[in-house]
């Protein structure tokens, strides 16, 4: 405004200091407005006489279309315009009292500023409203609530209330902060006050300066309507910033919670894909059953199998579970944001992750049957070749010359003595031959078990059993082949030395029991039980009892050559030095038997040895029985406990999760006695214990059972969290959660946690469902007809299209049965308040400007970079009639968050 057209005003009108106050606000107030069509006014009393500029202010602030002006230069073309908008002011409900267009056409300063500040009530402060308050009061409510903080501020009117200027600042600082230090303002300086007010409103708040700091400091009462309209530019400016923040927090939820299911998604994925993969690496290993060939080969076998249980599958158990965990709460989550239920790629799902677990284990056991088998077969194969070697030995020893002997012809040139000594040391040789014919034979059968066991040596030990059979049958030619010649020169052989013959008589059996009884005592033995090594120790003490017999025989057998020796040295003999009937000699004999008297106290000390190792072996079957006759029912316990937990009402959702993390917790802690039964089992292993009459559970036993209750704790855990986010989610009150699962624990009345068909109609008619008396399937869930007549007798309308959108909601996996849980998810949901598609459109419309499209600036500008760039990256190009280069459609994108369409 110009000094002179300020001067000329008081002079005309004689407006007083507080009405050229309100003149030069109404006249900026216009222009902040007019600056939005390109125009503005220079003179409120000259400028507004056409009627033109007023139609363009009243179109600009309320964003409609008036009728169209006259263009003509005649008073009756402005009357006409200012008629035009003096009428779309009453079309609004404003009463124009004394005011005609002829006074705004002639300039009437006064009737031109009512006209102003009529504009201004019903289109800036009308719309004000706190708490059921009037445009007036509703703006001073909201001017006292945001400076209550300030203690040197109090808002009490729209005059003198404000001539300091901290309440200018107060409103500011109160929205933005960052704009003015608060603390360095005085109350003694309002000049400073009001000019730091106006200067940061003009230049970061775009409120054009209304008011001048030395007219408001020099009136005493400042005009009222002058500060009531620029401190409606103040309100408008903060509140549409609070409604574009309200916008972008709603997007910012909306996308944040999608953003992290897409990351629980690829967790899932990558989890799965890692899992199944170490699942198909390691079966193949695990059903390698090509056998070794020594037992120190198979024990490392072993080792690498113990390994692998140790060191390999526990954290792969420990992954399978969280696997399940991470399914469960990305489920949940999903249904709780009212977006649809993630099916993982195709042959990832739970389900098929348990089936390739369920074939990693039945490889497992077999695999460890297997090992403990091939130990087995091994140790008796090593068993048998020794005793086969053993018995070839001595047999091999025995017949050593025997060939030669029998082809001899000695008897042709012999004297009658030496043939009748040919002939009874033949017949001795056909006893001695006879008695190992049962040697020969064992020899035979071992060979065979051998082969029948895939003994990795059998051909040579197959080539030896030839050998030796063969070399028997031709004993036995050559035998028969001697035995004929002798008799046939026995009618010339008459003679004979009876003592000789009685010495080999008695000897050959004797030497033969001394052969026998050093191959016993040099027998090794496998045995696997205290009574078992007590049985060889009894049979070796009846052994040690023959002793003193065998004795006396053998001092018999020296008797008798003792007596030969005294008739040859009595009677000048001549025997040509030798017993003729058998190669036996006394010192043989001695020799023998004293090799005998060794080999009883080392055979003592074997069975000694056997005994303690059978002991020990005892001892460790008896240490593992104790401790798995414990935990064995201890974990039993537990998961009955658990079981109970789950189905019983015991205090709030948050109480039961803490007692079972108190039980996740004690269970965790029993941790190192199943580690101890571990190393128990392991030193059972290793001293080739395979039976235990003392206890009924093997460590598979425990192990399953473990796994099965820490699996167990944590899906449980787990399912209480669920219910707590159901709950907090969907608002649903504890009582109301009670309520259903005393109704449910009512019907199932054998405790096992389900519900046949009819005690599950009859809990759903417990909460005030109305249920069809149809004949209900026995497993405690519907079936998808079941469902849809259960929806429809409580009041839902469906046709087959609706009916498979709900079913695709509470069965995502296509199973055709719905659970309890997904029953009350999808009631609890249909009556829940959630964010929605059209919700997420409404908030993108705000950020628009009302437009049908955005911009990347503006997502930039509204939004956090991070989620500003996720919106860019996935929204489509805008292919509307209003669309502008780089217009996005957020209405679409909307849309795809919630799986109504592809994002």
């Amino acid at each position: 405004l110009t000094a002179d057209f300020l001067g000329a005003l008081t002079d005309d009108f004689s407006l007083s200091p507080p009405l050229l106050l309100r003149l030069q606000t109404f006249t900026a107030w216009c222009n902040s407005h007019l600056r939005k069509a390109g125009t503005q006014i220079e003179n409120i009393e000259e400028d507004f006489r056409d009627g033109l500029k007023l139609m363009l202010l009243l179109e600009v602030i309320s964003g409609e279309r008036l009728a169209k002006p006259e263009r003509g230069k005649m008073r009756v073309h402005k009357i006409s315009n200012v008629n035009k908008a003096l009428d779309f002011i009453a079309s609004k409900g404003v009463k124009l009292v004394s005011i005609g267009a002829e006074e705004i056409v002639d300039g009437n300063a006064k009737m031109t500023l009512g006209m102003i500040w009529t504009i201004i009530l019903r289109f800036a402060i009308q719309d004000i409203s706190v708490e059921e308050t009037s445009a007036k009061e509703g703006l001073l409510l909201w001017c006292q609530r945001k400076t209550a903080p300030y203690k040197n501020v109090n808002i009490q009117n729209f005059h003198i209330s404000w001539k300091d200027g901290l309440g200018f600042c107060a409103l500011i600082h109160r929205h933005r902060p960052e704009l003015i230090d608060y603390g360095k303002l005085r109350k003694d300086d309002p000049m400073t006050n009001l000019n730091t007010a106006f200067d940061v409103a003009e230049k970061y708040l775009d409120i054009p300066k209304m008011l001048d700091a030395e007219d408001i400091i020099s009136t005493l009462r400042p005009d009222e309507k002058a500060v009531m309209t620029y401190v409606s530019c103040y309100y408008h400016a903060f509140s549409g910033k609070q409604k574009a923040e309200t916008a972008a927090n709603r997007i910012c939820k909306v996308l944040a919670v999608n953003q992290e299911n897409e990351q629980l998604m690829e967790d899932y994925e990558k989890l799965a894909t890692d899992l199944l993969e170490w699942i198909r690496r390691t079966i193949p290993w695990l059903e390698n059953r090509l056998p070794e060939n020594t037992m120190q080969a198979m024990q490392q076998k072993l080792e690498d199998f113990r390994d692998y249980r140790r060191l390999h599958k526990p954290p792969k158990v420990q992954e399978k579970c969280q696997l399940e965990i991470n399914f469960n709460t990305l489920q949940t989550k999903l249904r709780l944001s009212n977006r649809p239920a993630f099916m993982p790629s195709e042959g990832k799902m739970v389900s098929d992750i348990n089936n390739a677990w369920g074939n990693l284990e039945g490889a497992e056991k077999g695999y460890e049957e297997w090992l403990l088998n091939e130990i087995r077969r091994l140790e008796r194969l090593d068993h048998l070749a020794e005793k086969f070697r053993q018995k070839a030995a001595i047999h091999e020893a025995w017949t050593e010359g025997k060939e030669e002997m029998l082809q001899k012809r000695d008897y042709e040139t012999a004297s009658l003595s030496e043939i009748k000594a040919l002939l009874k040391k033949h017949e001795a040789f056909e006893s001695d031959l006879a008695a190992h014919q049962d040697r020969v034979e064992q020899i035979a059968a071992i060979a065979q078990e051998l082969n029948e066991l895939d003994y990795y040596d059998s051909p040579s030990v197959n080539a030896r059993c030839q050998r030796i059979c063969d070399q028997w049958d031709a004993l036995g030619a050559l035998t028969q082949k001697r035995s004929e010649a002798l008799q046939r020169t026995e009618k010339l052989l008459e003679t004979i030395d009876q003592l000789y013959l009685e010495f080999a008589k008695r000897a050959a059996p004797f030497n033969n029991w001394m052969e026998g009884a050093m191959e016993d005592l040099q027998d090794t033995f496998i045995v696997h039980t205290i009574e078992e090594i007590q049985g060889l120790s009894t049979a070796h003490e009846q052994f040690k009892a023959t002793l003193p017999e065998a004795d006396k025989e053998r001092q018999a057998i020296l008797g008798i050559h003792n007596e030969i020796a005294k008739i040859v040295q009595t009677y000048h003999v001549n025997m040509a030095g030798t017993n003729p009937y058998t190669t036996i000699n006394p010192q043989e004999i001695n020799a023998k038997w004293d090799k005998v008297r060794q080999l009883v106290p080392q055979r003592d000390q074997a069975l000694i040895e056997e005994h303690a190792r059978q002991q020990n072996n005892e001892r460790l079957r008896r240490q593992f029985a104790n401790q798995a006759n414990v935990i064995g029912p201890w974990i039993q316990t537990k998961m009955e406990e658990i079981g109970r937990i789950s189905i019983e009402m015991h205090g709030t959702l948050e109480d039961q999760l803490t007692h079972l993390r108190q039980y996740e917790k004690s269970i965790v802690n029993y941790k190192p006695k199943i580690d101890q039964l571990e190393g128990d089992h392991q030193l059972i292993q290793e001293a080739l214990i395979f039976d235990n009459k003392h206890t009924n559970y093997t460590m598979e036993h425990i192990r399953v059972g473990w796994e099965q209750l820490l699996t167990t704790i944590a899906r449980t855990i787990n399912e209480i969290e669920n219910q707590i986010l159901t709950r907090d989610a969907k608002g649903i009150s504890q009582e109301q959660l009670n309520e259903f699962r005393a109704s449910f624990n009512h019907f199932d009345r054998d405790h096992s946690g389900t519900l046949g068909a009819e005690e599950f109609k009859a809990c759903l008619i417990s909460l005030g469902f109305d249920i069809a008396n149809d004949a209900q399937k026995r497993s405690g869930i519907m079936d998808a007809e079941d469902f849809k007549t259960c929806l429809i007798s409580i009041g839902y309308n469906l046709g087959e299209n609706e009916f498979s959108r709900i079913m695709s909601i509470v069965d995502p996996n296509r199973m055709g049965i719905v659970t309890f849980q997904a029953f009350i998810d999808f009631m609890s949901r249909e009556t829940a308040d959630t964010d929605t598609a059209d919700q997420v459109m409404a908030s993108f419309k705000v950020l628009a400007g009302d437009k049908n499209y955005i911009l990347a600036d503006e997502l930039r500008r509204e939004l956090p970079p991070d989620q500003a760039e996720y919106c860019i990256a996935r929204m489509a190009p805008y292919t509307g009639p209003d669309g502008v280069p780089g217009a996005l459609d957020y209405m679409s994108f909307s849309t795809a968050l919630y799986g109504e369409s592809d994002l």
